[in-house]
């Protein structure tokens, strides 16, 4: 279908020759009765300005637009580019080499700003990497210092400052083994060995593991009323049984003295199970949720009541939960609480 806004170069020269020309044709014709010359000067104006007007718009328009492709490619065109770029190109309307040239531009931004977002990501990541390696490093240095200048011949203190000072590379050695196991889960490289199993037990297990540690604050672990009806999922037990644990014991941390941990299950759409995680606890301001699963990030508040973890436990999490093809989510509220939770797929029958 015929459209203006689409006219190739030939076109528009034709039309602008005719604009041209048919008024000078009738001119002599009608009023000066010289048919055979107002024909004669019609086609003289209308084969001139057709090739003058086709002249410049290739010379000079359509060469600078054709300059502009390679621009967006970015390329050294090849043979079959440079007849793309003679015999195709040209066929395109004004309207549609900006509409290309929009794209690329909508298409370049969005990259630029993935670029800025990574770049401020990565910022970040090496001064958390730092701030979580020197302050174990640190320790250690501090004690070994003291006990060389003479600490270590005082028995009240040499072995609590050892004691100490292994305690810091304990810390050094989970976080080295944390942040081999995200690269490998990065990298692809986690190999899940699936199989049925009732996500109700392993909750259970995953409670009786951490009954110590909810003992000083007097937390209670309970699966919620009503979820108690066994539900069979499909997943690599042990890596479940991880995040699971890895979200207990964030539950405990940040929980409240004489607080609860409950666990919730609910089979959604017949074809997964929701598995969720609550506790009463202190919560996350709401501008920070977004964040929650980046490797080291914590907030102020977070890193003062741990100091010891890693800050990558929830980050190996969502991990795991996406290499199995599922998702995670975090519901939380100031004083309130927080809740997370991810989905898992139903047994294979």
């Amino acid at each position: 279908m015929f459209s203006i806004k689409n006219l190739s170069p030939r076109q528009l020269s034709v039309f602008t020759a005719l604009a041209l020309a048919v008024p000078i044709g009738l001119l002599l014709g009608v009023v000066e009765k010289k048919w055979v010359t107002g024909l004669i000067y019609f086609s003289i104006i209308f084969t001139g300005s057709y090739f003058l007007i086709s002249f410049v718009l290739e010379r000079f328009i359509f060469r600078k637009i054709k300059l502009i492709y390679k621009f967006i490619y970015q390329t050294k065109a090849t043979k079959r580019e440079e007849t793309y770029y003679k015999y195709i190109l040209p066929k395109k309307g004004i309207d549609e080499v900006r509409e290309d040239v929009e794209a690329w531009a909508s298409e370049k931004k969005e990259e630029i700003d993935l670029l800025r977002t990574n770049e401020q990501f990565r910022k970040e990541f090496l001064q958390n990497l730092s701030h979580e390696f020197k302050t174990p490093i640190f320790a250690i240095q501090g004690y070994v210092d003291t006990l060389l200048q003479g600490a270590l011949e005082n028995p009240s203190v040499n072995r609590r400052f050892l004691e100490k000072a292994s305690s810091n590379v304990e810390r050094l050695t989970n976080l080295l083994n944390d942040l081999d196991e995200i690269s490998k889960l990065e990298r692809g490289e986690l190999h899940l060995i699936k199989q049925n199993f009732i996500i109700q037990d392993l909750v259970k297990e995953t409670f009786e593991s951490i009954s110590i540690m909810a003992e000083p604050k007097n937390i209670r672990c309970t699966i919620k009323k009503g979820c108690e009806s066994p539900l069979m999922v499909f997943g690599d037990k042990e890596k479940i049984r991880q995040v699971l644990l890895n979200l207990v014991e964030n539950s405990l941390k940040y929980g409240k003295h004489n607080g609860t941990i409950t666990a919730s299950m609910y089979n959604t759409d017949g074809k997964h199970i929701l598995v969720e995680i609550s506790d009463d606890g202190i919560g996350i301001p709401e501008r920070f949720l977004p964040r929650i699963f980046e490797r080291f990030y914590r907030t102020d508040t977070g890193r003062s009541l741990d100091a010891t973890g890693s800050g990558l436990g929830l980050a190996i999490c969502k991990h795991i939960v996406e290499a199995h093809g599922q998702s995670i989510h975090v519901r939380s509220r100031e004083d309130v609480g927080t809740t997370i939770g991810f989905t898992l797929e139903r047994k294979k029958d």
